[in-house]
């Protein structure tokens, strides 16, 4: 199997890796350098459990949201630095300062005065976290599209990341160290500093050595404040877009329940320590909770990380979760049996096992992330690496906030005593069976959750494929510019244009502000026009779904005062009901019978569409859309097709629709069509819309040159609204409303009928064409005007 993968080519330098590894490194070391010094919270400033579940829940829940803001802000930045530079950096300042600044705390303050301290405080320093994590974590997701490259990448991350976990432990001995500082609120005062300083300079280093691409000129939402308003309503969408993505959904729950379950617990490894194993005895004590951090962070780098990226290539990403979290569940059983009183290094024959859970988790799950986001790009045709990193992180930090709250609450259930010298046996008996018991119940959930995960190593090459397939140039006879193939057009102004090449048509369109340019389409649009493409299909609707009558009178009805020509694709799946229904309301109809692969469902559509030709609702049959285009028929059987047709109807003109050039370079078609029709997009040739009206007009012209004085009409042309630019053609409104202009104004001079594409934006199109193959339309797919 693996031989028979492609490699990529989109390998990381090492340089890179180990620049992302060092934020990851602040990324870790921040929240252990918390976990460490909370202990002063309850020991030295009187804390009760539920105050240190606050100082974790407030904060954190606040952090969750910000998250979902930030991911929006970041991916629509447009800034010659990209979309995620600049945040790194800022955010690396902001933590440092608050950092310092929210340790420190005086005991003779008092209790009320250092929690809100603390918990303000607490806020700006998740400020500045946000603002640093979410652009940071996309940059990590950026960095490749290769599947194994994506593990490689986020494996030594974690590998350098983990070192925190190594090093912060070992300040429990500085802080317990009185020959060092007098106590340990003392050393923590000053300790922070130190940390602060130190991860703010680490959390910069990506914004200098990861290069980001310029995003100046990309097709981005606003972020002024109007458009942060209105970003809720697309964080929404989102959210709801996210979470129907069944393996982000499953990654998300697993996520949560693993990290978070272990959350809950995990500080209560230095009560257990010191009130279990030495019974609140000072003397001896201060090494081992240093031990059981260090050691297993120590054994998570060197072993754990390496093992579970070997397995992720040898098995796969899921069956690695599955294993490195069963191995984890057996260290949980060890940890508990090898808790024994006296005997603390016994313990440490746990780690190894107990480190295969948290070690492989994030190496995996932002891996699997970075796979998830190519097919979120699929569903959607936005690159949303900020805000999936957003949701994913958002989903972390809740669980977080949850879990400092419970852990406050479950230290309050088992009767734990702050500030007493030793605890009851019932109480570490129950914080032992907590300690272990909810981890164990989270993965064992999560396990289950992930067993039908199923974006594995083809799925995603499949995806992969799919995305460069659909952001691959579309073929054109002709080639981008080839249509206008000798003219030299760069830098000249629409005078000069028009001066050089007298040939075109050049409509007088006022382009020196959007509002001259709104008012001129507003004028136009009033006027008219001779046809536009029926798109019928609602939201969530594909082709092959039936379609009602009602949300046929309901869109018709929206065309109605403007157009007396529909243009309809298909003729089954209740498309049948449209002329009958568009005579009614006075229309005329140029009716297609949708041509494909299979020869049984293009016999019934052509059956169909001879049945309406005799009930006399057609005006103008067209056998098939783009058939050579798409490679589905050749063109003797388009013939045998148009002929059948023919055959058994009288008194309308019947013929085939294709792009130009598949009509220009297939004369038997043109002498078998009655009329000519042509679809002709200058957007998917890459055309700059200053040059979009000649393209279109030179397209006309190369097919009237051997259409043999018959009749040649514009089945479809348009520009979208948004999406992807293909060269020089970038989608827009504004274009939108220029090419309109200039498309309506010339057919009109000329007395060319032309269809203009389209009526309604289509969601569907997002897996074939991106997200400017959705936004072609006037109207929006809820039937509101664009414009």
């Amino acid at each position: 199997m693996a031989d028979q993968i492609k490699k990529s080519a989109n390998k990381v330098p090492i340089g890179q890796k180990v620049a992302f590894g060092l934020g990851m490194l602040a990324n870790q070391m921040f929240p252990a350098m918390i976990g460490i010094f909370t202990v002063v919270l309850v020991e030295k400033l009187g804390f009760s459990g539920f105050l240190l579940g606050l100082t974790y829940f407030i904060p954190k829940f606040y952090d969750a949201l910000f998250d979902l803001i930030m991911g929006y802000v970041s991916d629509n930045t447009k800034s010659k630095w990209g979309r995620r530079r600049q945040y790194v950096l800022a955010g690396a300042i902001i933590l440092g300062i608050s950092f310092a600044l929210m340790w420190q705390l005086y005991a003779e303050n008092g209790v009320t005065y250092n929690f809100w301290y603390f918990l303000v405080v607490s806020l700006i320093f998740y400020s500045g976290l946000t603002i640093f994590s979410i652009p940071y974590v996309a940059m990590g997701y950026e960095m490749s599209d290769d599947f194994h490259e994506r593990t490689n990448i986020m494996a030594t991350s974690q590998l350098i990341g983990q070192l925190a976990w190594v090093v912060a432990p070992w300040f429990w001995v500085i802080m317990a160290d009185q020959s060092l500082f007098p106590s340990s609120d003392v050393a923590v005062r000053t300790l922070a500093v130190y940390v602060a300083i130190g991860c703010a300079i680490l959390a910069a280093i990506p914004a200098f050595f990861i290069p980001s691409k310029s995003t100046l000129h990309e097709n981005y939402s606003p972020i002024d404040l109007k458009g942060i308003l209105g970003s809720f309503g697309e964080i929404k969408e989102g959210l709801k877009a996210s979470v129907e993505i069944k393996p982000f959904r499953k990654i998300c729950i697993a996520t949560f329940l693993i990290f978070n379950a272990f959350q809950t617990t995990a500080g209560f490894s230095y009560f257990i320590i010191k009130y279990y194993l030495f019974k609140g005895n000072e003397e001896g004590f201060g090494l081992w909770p240093t031990l059981f951090g260090s050691v297993g962070a120590i054994i998570t780098t060197v072993a754990v990380i390496p093992i579970v990226a070997r397995m992720s290539k040898l098995m796969g990403k899921k069956k690695a979760f599955l294993v490195s979290q069963g191995i984890s569940i057996v260290g949980y059983i060890l940890l508990y049996l090898l808790f024994v009183p006296g005997k603390p290094y016994l313990f440490l024959f746990a780690l190894p096992f107990f480190s295969f859970g948290i070690g492989s988790l994030f190496t995996l799950m932002m891996s699997m992330t970075s796979d998830v986001i190519d097919i979120d790009e699929l569903n959607t045709g936005k690159r949303r690496e900020g805000s999936l990193g957003a949701i994913y992180w958002w989903m972390v930090k809740f669980g977080t906030a949850v879990a400092g709250l419970l852990s406050g609450m479950i230290l309050s259930l088992v009767a734990f005593q702050s500030n007493a010298a030793t605890q009851t046996d019932e109480t570490m008996f129950w914080l032992r069976i907590f300690f272990v018991g909810i981890p164990i119940l989270g993965t064992l959930t999560a396990i289950w959750t992930m067993k039908n995960y199923d974006v594995d190593e083809a799925k995603a090459r499949e995806v992969r494929d799919l995305l460069e397939k659909r952001k691959a140039p579309k073929p054109s006879g002709y080639g981008a510019n080839n249509v206008l193939e000798g003219m030299n057009l760069a830098g000249l102004s629409r005078a000069q244009l028009q001066q050089k090449f007298p040939q075109y048509y050049f409509p007088t369109v006022d382009d020196t502000h959007i509002e001259s340019i709104k008012t001129e389409f507003s004028t136009v649009f009033k006027a008219g026009m001779s046809g536009i493409c029926f798109s019928v299909f609602t939201e969530k609707q594909f082709p092959g779904d039936f379609i009602t009558e009602e949300q046929i009178r309901k869109r018709l009805e929206v065309l109605k005062p403007h157009t007396q020509w529909i243009r309809v694709f298909s003729s089954t799946h209740g498309h049948e009901n449209i002329p009958k229904i568009a005579k009614e309301m006075g229309f005329k109809i140029l009716m297609g019978a949708w041509i494909g692969k299979d020869e049984t469902e293009n016999q019934q559509e052509i059956q169909s569409l001879i049945q309406l030709i005799k009930e006399g609702n057609v005006d103008i049959a067209a056998v098939g859309n783009e058939v050579l285009f798409r490679g589905d028929q050749n063109e003797e059987t388009l013939l045998g097709y148009i002929e059948q047709v023919k055959n058994q109807t009288l008194n309308v003109p019947v013929t085939y629709i294709d792009v130009y050039y598949e009509i220009i370079n297939h004369p038997k078609l043109i002498s078998a069509s009655d009329i000519i029709l042509i679809n002709c997009y200058p957007f998917w040739e890459g055309a700059s819309i200053e040059h979009a009206g000649m393209y279109l007009q030179e397209m006309y012209h190369q097919t009237q040159k051997i259409a043999g004085g018959k009749e040649i009409i514009i089945a479809e042309t348009g520009w979208p609204s948004k999406g992807e630019a293909v060269q020089h053609a970038e989608p827009s409104p504004e274009h939108l409303m220029r090419y309109y202009i200039e498309a309506q104004k010339w057919a009109s001079k000329e007395q060319i009928n032309l269809f203009y594409f389209s009526s309604f934006d289509e969601s569907w199109k997002i897996h074939y064409e991106g997200w400017a193959g959705t936004s072609w339309g006037l109207w929006d797919a809820n039937e509101k005007f664009k414009f």
